[in-house]
C-alpha cells in the first residue's frame, strides 16, 4: 500500500511544484518588477500596494465557482484552461501604460487564477489519506518558497535587459516568467490523470490499495455544497487563514524594495529575497512531518502562526537593517510553516463537492489578506516613511490567526487526523 501511496508522490509533486512555481512567481513577480517599473510608470507605494492586492479581489469573486467547475469537470481539463489564461495575463502585464491599466490586468490575473490552489487541494485529497496530509500539503506548498528562490535571483536578472529591443526590463520579466504557464497548460493535459483509477501508470491493484485506504478516512460531515455554506466551521476558518495570507504577501510583496533600500544591487537583492525561502522550504518539510507524526494539527499551526508574528514585532522594532531583514526569515519560516498545517483541516470534516466549495471559499475569503496585506505596508510606508508600523499591523493579524486557530480546536478536534502508521 505504502508503494502505491510513493509512486503516485514522485509522480505528481515534482509536476505540481512546477506547476505552482509557475503559478506563485505570476502572482508575486510584481514585487519584483515595482523596482524599476514604479519609476517608469510614475507609480506611487499606496498605488504599488492597491496593485498588489487587487489581484485577490478578482480571485474572491471567482474562487468558488472555478473550483465547482473543476469538481464537474475533471482537474486535468480545468487546471489547463487556467494556466493558460493566467499566464497570457501575465504576459500582458509588460504592456501597462499606468496605475489604472496594471490595477485592471491584476484584477483580471486573479480573476484567470482562481480555483488553481484550492483545485490542487481538493485533488490531492482523491489521492492520499488524512492522516498522511501534512507532509504532502508541504511538499506541494514548498512550491511557493521555492518560487521566490528561483524568481528571486532570476528576476534580478531579467531586470538588467534594460533597452534590449527598446523593452523596459520589468517588461522582459512579464512576458518572460508569463510564458512557462501557458506551456505547462499544455503538459497537464498529457501528465495530470483526473483521479487514481485514471492513472495508467499505477498497477490495478496499486489502485485497489488507495482506494482502500481512502475509504478507511470517517465519512466527511458534508458532501453537497449547501450544508457545507451553512457550517460555521467553513466560515471560521477563514479567519485565521486570513491572518496567514495578510502575512505572506504584505511581506512577500514588499521584501524586494526592504532588502533594496539597504544598499544591495538588483542583483544581489534577487539573492538576498531568496534565502527566507530556501528557509521556509526546510521549515515546511519539518512541519507536516512532524504534524503527521503526532496526529496533531492546531497546536502545530498556532506555534508557527505566534513564532512568526514575534518575529515580525521584532523587525519593526529593528527599523531598517539587516537585523530586520533577518527577523523578517524566521517570520517567513513560521508564516509557511502554519498554511501547511493549515490546509490539513477542511478536508477533516468535507468531502466530495462539500469539499471543492469550501476549501475555495475558505481560500477566496483570506485571500483578501492578499489585498489588505500589500494595501497595508504601503499606506504606512506612504504615511510613516518606514516599514514598521506596518510590520506590527501583520503580526498582529498572526496573533489573531494562532487564537483562533486553538479556540476551533474543540469543534474540530473529533475530526484530526490520526498519527500516521
Amino acid at each position: 500500500m505504502d508503494n502505491a501511496f510513493s509512486k503516485a508522490a514522485w509522480r505528481l509533486f515534482p509536476f505540481l511544484g512546477i506547476l505552482y512555481v509557475a503559478c506563485f512567481l505570476d502572482r508575486v513577480n510584481v514585487g519584483f518588477a515595482a523596482l524599476t517599473m514604479n519609476k517608469d510608470l510614475s507609480i506611487s507605494d499606496t498605488a504599488f500596494g492597491i496593485a498588489g492586492g487587487i489581484f485577490f479581489i478578482g480571485y474572491f469573486f471567482f474562487e468558488v465557482p472555478s473550483n465547482v467547475i473543476l469538481a464537474r469537470v475533471g482537474a486535468r481539463a480545468w487546471i489547463c484552461r487556467i494556466m493558460i489564461t493566467w499566464g497570457l495575463v501575465s504576459m500582458a502585464m509588460a504592456f501597462a501604460q499606468g496605475e489604472y491599466s496594471i490595477y485592471g490586468l491584476r484584477f483580471l490575473l486573479g480573476v484567470a487564477e482562481a480555483g488553481f490552489f484550492p483545485g490542487i487541494v481538493y485533488y490531492l485529497t482523491h489521492w492520499f489519506p488524512a492522516a498522511m496530509r501534512g507532509r504532502f500539503m508541504a511538499m506541494f506548498l514548498a512550491a511557493i518558497a521555492l518560487a521566490n528562490v528561483v524568481g528571486s535571483p532570476v528576476s534580478g536578472l531579467l531586470l538588467n535587459l534594460e533597452g534590449f529591443y527598446g523593452l523596459h526590463g520589468w517588461q522582459w520579466l512579464f512576458l518572460i516568467e508569463g510564458l512557462p504557464a501557458v506551456i505547462l497548460g499544455f503538459c497537464v493535459l498529457a501528465w495530470l490523470p483526473d483521479a487514481p483509477e485514471k492513472a495508467s501508470w499505477l498497477s490495478r491493484e496499486e489502485k485497489q490499495a488507495i482506494k482502500a485506504r481512502l475509504a478507511e478516512d470517517p465519512p466527511g460531515d458534508h458532501s453537497a455544497l449547501w450544508p457545507m455554506l451553512k457550517d460555521v466551521r467553513v466560515w471560521l476558518l477563514a479567519i485565521p487563514d486570513f491572518g496567514i495570507v495578510l502575512a505572506l504577501y504584505g511581506v512577500g510583496l514588499w521584501l524586494p524594495q526592504i532588502v533594496k533600500g539597504l544598499g544591495f544591487s538588483i542583483f544581489q537583492t534577487g539573492l538576498v529575497v531568496a534565502v527566507p525561502y530556501v528557509l521556509s522550504v526546510v521549515a515546511m518539510l519539518v512541519w507536516g512531518a512532524s504534524s503527521d507524526r503526532s496526529g496533531e494539527r492546531f497546536r502545530h499551526t498556532s506555534l508557527a502562526a505566534g513564532i512568526a508574528a514575534i518575529a515580525l514585532f521584532a523587525a519593526a522594532l529593528l527599523g531598517t537593517s539587516l537585523w530586520s531583514v533577518i527577523a523578517l526569515c524566521v517570520a517567513t519560516m513560521g508564516i509557511y510553516a502554519s498554511i501547511t498545517v493549515f490546509w490539513t483541516l477542511p478536508p477533516s470534516f468535507l468531502s466530495g463537492t462539500a469539499a471543492a466549495g469550501g476549501i475555495a471559499l475558505i481560500n477566496s475569503i483570506a485571500n483578501l489578506g492578499g489585498f489588505f496585506g500589500p494595501y497595508l505596508m504601503g499606506w504606512f510606508k506612504t504615511a510613516t516613511g518606514g516599514y514598521s508600523a506596518g510590520f506590527a499591523v501583520l503580526a498582529l493579524g498572526l496573533i489573531m490567526t494562532a487564537v483562533v486557530i486553538l479556540a476551533l480546536s474543540g469543534p474540530l478536534a473529533r475530526r484530526a487526523a490520526q498519527p500516521a502508521s
